[in-house]
């Protein structure tokens, strides 16, 4: 792999978020969403079994539906590559195969619920959500170890994941919201035991956390690993829509109450420094945060996410801008005074 393509097939620097597809969005508009990234050049479509988010028992699976029902009806399968995720383990998700995990039963149940629902008879790029093990993640900083032996053993999953490779239902895997332990631990293993290699990480990174730099990055590079960057706005708060206490109707930050990693004083503070910047530069907030995080070298794909075709046109168009030396030091300067505030 390079840190352009997944399983030899090149893939757009723009990857095409759905978690809101099935809470957010109807399953026309996620159709119509799907329709024009594809007229504009994008190719990669990232998914997940617990989807939409907030996630929920009775809308789990929703946005997989609706890219298989787009798929059934255009029988453009082959233009996509097709990324989604399995669920990591977490009390909230009891209703998901009584709770789940990376055993060979759940990864193997998982993997079939999922082509079941995208109509398809594989998954270009299968994903484990999150580590199974305990660890500092989704916008934990620190890290506080805990004696929990039940996690499945890694050389198991790589060795059920060989299975699903084998089998053709899968082509290739990542991690996300993985750390530099779990990557290297992984990468050891195949190694030791010539098993398959994982092809990419999810990761959060975005103006306001950019921590994957911090040992990752490195690690992307040195072991041709590419991130797939996830919440590259940090959840709309870099596109300048809560400026001054705004909360625009509809808008994630007004519907739900579960992103506590972008409620600190410092993230909105840094925020507000990132959209001044943008408009004293004559750029959108919006694309000038996407660019800033299409130009970096270990980036494989800037994982994107929008409710409606005007946020989603914008968004792709960030491929378009090339941000000046002035403007990239007006970001070195903030994020040395601010740096990281939504880990």
């Amino acid at each position: 792999m390079s840190l352009t393509a997944i399983n030899g097939k090149k893939v757009s620097k723009i990857c095409l978020g759905t978690m809101t597809w099935g809470q957010q969005n109807t399953e026309a508009e996620a159709h119509d969403q799907i329709s024009f990234a594809l007229e504009q050049g994008i190719n990669f479509m990232d998914a997940a079994e617990m989807y939409p988010v907030p996630p929920r028992e009775e809308t789990q699976g929703r946005t997989e539906a609706f890219i298989g029902s787009w798929f059934a009806k255009t029988g453009k399968r082959d233009d996509w590559i097709l990324a989604t995720k399995a669920t990591g383990p977490r009390e909230e998700f009891g209703f998901l195969r009584g709770g789940p995990n990376f055993s060979r039963e759940h990864l193997t149940a998982a993997v079939e619920g999922s082509l079941k629902r995208l109509q398809t008879d594989t998954i270009d790029l299968y994903q484990l959500h999150w580590p199974e093990r305990p660890t500092n993640c989704f916008g934990y900083r620190g890290y506080s170890h805990i004696d929990y032996d039940k996690w499945t053993p890694l050389e198991d999953v790589l060795r059920t994941l060989e299975e699903l490779l084998k089998s053709g239902k899968i082509r290739s895997f990542g991690l996300s919201n993985e750390t530099p332990w779990g990557a290297m631990k992984f990468l050891q293993i195949a190694e030791r035991e010539g098993l398959p290699k994982f092809e990419s990480i999810q990761n959060p990174y975005s103006l306001l956390n950019r921590s994957f730099e911090v040992g990752l990055a490195e690690i992307a590079h040195r072991e041709n690993v590419g991130l797939l960057a996830y919440s590259p706005l940090a959840m709309g708060l870099l596109t300048g829509k809560y400026r001054h206490g705004a909360k625009p109707q509809g808008s994630r930050l007004s519907l739900f109450e579960r992103f506590d990693r972008y409620s600190s004083a410092t993230t909105w503070e840094a925020s507000e420094k990132y959209c001044a910047l943008a408009e004293a530069h004559g750029l959108s907030p919006a694309q000038m945060a996407l660019a800033f995080v299409n130009t970096r070298s270990f980036v494989l794909s800037n994982i994107i996410g929008a409710t409606s075709l005007t946020q989603l046109k914008e968004n792709i168009e960030s491929v378009n801008i090339t941000l000046s030396p002035e403007v990239m030091a007006g970001i070195k300067e903030i994020h040395k005074a601010l740096p990281d505030p939504a880990p």
